[in-house]
Parts: structure tokens; C-alpha cells; sequence
């Protein structure tokens, strides 16, 4: 049985630049490749090998997506999924940003959609994804019961192949709550291992997990039986029932094929950087799995040709975006404005993103503005002249949040900067700092036990010591205000009030005000509102 696996699409269905660095060689190798054409070409190939080959997801293929996507609610990349043969794929966390209701439409069809502006806009009408979305671990709250399919089973060569799908338990954190506010998201090992009776009752002996969990690993993505894995899916896995051998991950970003007791865990990065190409060899009378091999593929153009309707579907996608994407928003100060966080967790982009913030919503009384980073979904790139354009702007800040106003002691203000240092394995140094409006500064100590780590004397306002009995004004976009990111001290937050002015807007208004004004936005380096010692 031959399989291909791709996960964190996030609707790049472009091909773009980006970085590989290969077992072996020290430096990294920047390549040319991904979008829909390359990949249609390597799937048809691969197809005309074996007819009988899948295609399988491990969540993200769609959310916080190209505005070459997101402009048509990610239908040319749902419709492109499903012509390139997609069967089956775990949900992820971005698959719920716009909510229950926008995901079953998706997933079905129709165009009564919470984006009327974008809905059915690609081709008039929309019949939902060709392939199926499978989550064990999603209930609903009300019932109890499972949400969404828990299982999918494909017929391969007279065998039958169990597909169990989760996504990671701690969505909720990850999406704003009021899109999950009806379901619960449950141990995603338990939930798994509770639907192998029932595969088995329908004669399924070859049992594949598709879930969107990753980690990560110091480990080339082409290193073969990688052994460093490190993060959630590794705990997971340990807890999976013996029959389980293959395990398609995501939501990490990484690329690997690693064992984990005996069992082959995987994952292809993202963006259609890589596919993973599986060969399971199968006893065809116990219909046990007897050996699996995969490979981390780099999807560079090859000499296939590229099918038709791939290139018929993204050329209509420019043709409808064009005139949206390359409209001019404004010039910056500097040809990119970054995203990276410096050693003390600011970021450039960041610094704007918050400014912006804070002037939108001034007049109703805001003095400080918190932006998680994570919700920055990449760097903000120009064109000639320093001229940014709706299309990268959009692709910055993709979610369609909306900017929440909050009141908080000065108390509450530093347990919450202590909370934004969470540990886990994805971040162990703690480093979630939050971008921070101007006028806020603070010093923080990475040596100091989690916290512990804002110097208390060094957090003030406008030069002025934050005082903890009295009340300020903060404004933070829908999702962090909601609990997202485990920085619980939002939910404590008095005299809320959703504004309901999007980010977007708020960003786009702020740079071209700057450039107006002859102070356009960006500098090479964060502001220093935020430092670091040890």
C-alpha cells in the first residue's frame, strides 16, 4: 500500500520560497516549490505508479492562509485538496477559527456562511470539501457525544485500512472560545484507543492515526528513523493501543520520521514544503501490517507535467484576487518588517501591530495594548518602494480578530505578564512574551522561576511605576482576551467590551496615517519596551 501525508497547508497554494536543510549538510538551502501545480504534479505521477494510492491530511490544511485563499474563505484550496484525490484528514486547530457553523459548511457545502463577503465568491457556489474530516476526540458539550467521525475506513488491494482522526486537546487555546464554546476537546491517545473496537467489529486489521499534535526534533526532516523527538505527540503515542504502527502528525511545523517505541511517527513541515511518501508492505492473508517505510519529500517542480486543472484553478484564483491582493495600503519605513522576536521576545512587527491597537480604540479610553505573537502569522514584506500591499497585509493578520477592551488592577497586569511565560516543550525557555504598545516597558529575568521573572520595579507606564491597586485600560484582540495562549488572567478582565473593530482595519488605517503624516511605520529592530537580562 502506498500513502502520501501532508499537514499545515494553511491554504499556501502558491509555490514560494523557502529553506532546507538536509541530513548532512550544515547549511541551509533556500528552494523554490510547494502551491498546488507542484504537488498535483508529484501526486499524479505517483498515481500513475499505483491507482490505488492515498492521500491523507493531518489538520491545518486550511486557516491563517495567503490572501489568494483566505479571500475566498480557502474554497480553491478545499476544491484543490479534494481534485489532487484527498480522502481523509485529521482536523486542526485552524479549521475551527471561523467557527462550528463556517467548518460545517465547509466540510458540506452551501453558502450560508458567518463571511457572506467571502463565501461562494470563487466559483458562485460551494459543495464542500471531497474528502473527509475526521476528530475522536471532539464532543459535544450538551450530548456527550462525538461531534465529527471519529474513524474513516479505505479499502486498499482488498484490505481494510482504519483512519482515526484527533486534534489537539488543547484547542480551545488556541482558536477564540467563543468558536468552540459547544464542544469539548477530550485526552486524544483515550479517544483514539476507544475506536479500534469498533474498526475491528467492521473487519479492520491496518490501523493509521492522523493527528494534529506534533513536536520537535534537532533531527534533518530527511534523517531516516530519527530518535530525538521531543514534545506532545511523543507522550501521546506511548499511550496508543498496540495495533497502532503509524502515526501522521502536525500542528508543529516540523519535519520528521521518527520512531517512538517502536512505532513511526511523522509530520512534512508545512505549506506543501514536503510530502510524506509512505510504503506499507501488508500480509495479504492475516492483513497485518509487516513493515512501513517513509520519506520526507521536498515538493521542488520535477519534469512531471503538471495536471490542468491545477493550473486552471490558481490562475483563476489570481485573476479573482489580483486586483485585491496587489492593492497599494501604504509605504514603509523599510522594504520588511519582521516578525522575529528578539532575545527579549519583541518583535518589530510586533511593536506596530500593538501601536496600531492602542490608537484605534485611545478615545475610548485605552492605555495599553497586548498582542500575542503567534497571532502575526509571518513577516510584513513590500513591494518596489517600500510599498506594502493588501494581499501580504492581510496575510499578516489573517483570523479576523476583533480588538476587546479591558480593565485590569495593576496587579492583575503583572500576574499576567508572568503568565505569558509558559513552559512547554515548544517553548522551554518560556519565551511568549507579548507585544506591547508604546509607553509600556518592563525587564524581565530568564533565570527567575516562572513567575517570578518580571522585575517588579521595572514595569511602568510612561515612565510612571505600575501601581497595583489602580485600573487600567488594556485593549487585546478577541482571542487572547477569550484565555487563548494560557493567559488565564484575560478571563478575569471587568468592563469588557468587544468593539468589534477588526485588526485588519485598525492595522491598515494606523500605517497609512504614519505615511501621511511623513512618519511611515518599521525599523529594523524592535523598540526595546520589552528587555532581557540573563
Amino acid at each position: 500500500m502506498n500513502m502520501v501525508a501532508i499537514n499545515d497547508f494553511h491554504g499556501h497554494i502558491e509555490k514560494e520560497q523557502f529553506n532546507l536543510t538536509r541530513a548532512g549538510i550544515a547549511t541551509p538551502q533556500t528552494v523554490t516549490g510547494g502551491g498546488i501545480e507542484v504537488l498535483g504534479a508529484y501526486l499524479q505521477a505517483w498515481r500513475q505508479q499505483d491507482k490505488d494510492l492515498l492521500f491523507v491530511g493531518g489538520g491545518d490544511l486550511i486557516g491563517a492562509s495567503p490572501g489568494i485563499s483566505s479571500l475566498f474563505a480557502d474554497e480553491p484550496t478545499l476544491e484543490a485538496l479534494g481534485r489532487m484525490g484527498l480522502r481523509v484528514s485529521a482536523l486542526g486547530n485552524h479549521e475551527f477559527d471561523q467557527g462550528v457553523q463556517e467548518l460545517r459548511r465547509q466540510m458540506q457545502g452551501g453558502c450560508d456562511s458567518p463571511r457572506p463577503d467571502k463565501a461562494c465568491k470563487f466559483n458562485g457556489e460551494f459543495s464542500g470539501a471531497k474528502f473527509k474530516y475526521i476528530a475522536a476526540n471532539v464532543l459535544d458539550k450538551a450530548s456527550g457525544n462525538p461531534y465529527f467521525a471519529a474513524y474513516h475506513i479505505e479499502h486498499v488491494k482488498g484490505v481494510k485500512i482504519g483512519f482515526i482522526g484527533a486534534v489537539l486537546r488543547d484547542t480551545p487555546m488556541m482558536v477564540a472560545r467563543e468558536n468552540v464554546k459547544e464542544l469539548r476537546f477530550i485526552d486524544e491517545a483515550e479517544a483514539i484507543n476507544q475506536a479500534i473496537p469498533a474498526l475491528k467489529a467492521q473487519g479492520v486489521s491496518v490501523f493509521i492515526v492522523l493527528i494534529h499534535e506534533g513536536g520537535t526534533t534537532t533531527e534533518a526532516f530527511d534523517q531516516p528513523a530519527c530518535t530525538q523527538l521531543k514534545g506532545p505527540i511523543v507522550n501521546i503515542v506511548k499511550r496508543l493501543d498496540p495495533a497502532i504502527k503509524l502515526i501522521v502528525s502536525g500542528h508543529s511545523h516540523t519535519g520528521f520520521t521518527c520512531q517512538v517505541e517502536g512505532r513511526l511517527v511523522t509530520q512534512a513541515q508545512m505549506y506543501g514544503h514536503l510530502l510524506t511518501r509512505f510504503r506499507l508492505t501488508i500480509d495479504p492473508i492475516h492483513h497485518q501490517v509487516q513493515e512501513i517505510s517513509a520519506v520526507n519529500l521536498p515538493m521542488t517542480p520535477s519534469t512531471e507535467p503538471i495536471p490542468q486543472e491545477m493550473t486552471g484553478l490558481i490562475e483563476r484564483a489570481r485573476e479573482l484576487s489580483h486586483a485585491i491582493i496587489t492593492q497599494p495600503i501604504a509605504r514603509l519605513a523599510v522594504a520588511t518588517l519582521s516578525r522575529k522576536m528578539n532575545d527579549a521576545g519583541e518583535s518589530p512587527l510586533g511593536n506596530v501591530v500593538a501601536d496600531a491597537q492602542l490608537e484605534a480604540v485611545k478615545s475610548l479610553g485605552a492605555e495599553i495594548a497586548l498582542m500575542n505573537n503567534k497571532g502575526i502569522r509571518g513577516n510584513l514584506e513590500t513591494v518596489g518602494g517600500n510599498m506594502s500591499t493588501y494581499g501580504q497585509t492581510s496575510s499578516v493578520l489573517p483570523f479576523g480578530n476583533t480588538l476587546v477592551l479591558m480593565s485590569f488592577t495593576g496587579a492583575q497586569l503583572r500576574t499576567l505578564l508572568e503568565e505569558q511565560m509558559w513552559v512547554d516543550e515548544e517553548s522551554p525557555d518560556g519565551r511568549n512574551v507579548l507585544q506591547v504598545s508604546e509607553g509600556l516597558t518592563y525587564t524581565w529575568d530568564k533565570q527567575r522561576p516562572i513567575g517570578q521573572r518580571v522585575l517588579p520595579e521595572t514595569l511602568k507606564l510612561n515612565g510612571v511605576a505600575i501601581d497595583n491597586a489602580r485600573t487600567y485600560r488594556i485593549v487585546a484582540n478577541n482571542f487572547i482576551a477569550g484565555g487563548g495562549d494560557r493567559i488565564p488572567t484575560f478571563l478575569k478582565a471587568t468592563d469588557v467590551i468587544d468593539t468589534g473593530i477588526k485588526d485588519l482595519d485598525v492595522f491598515i488605517h494606523y500605517v497609512k496615517v504614519r505615511e501621511a503624516a511623513g512618519t511611515p511605520v518599521g525599523s529594523l529592530q524592535a523598540a526595546g519596551r520589552v528587555k532581557r537580562i540573563n
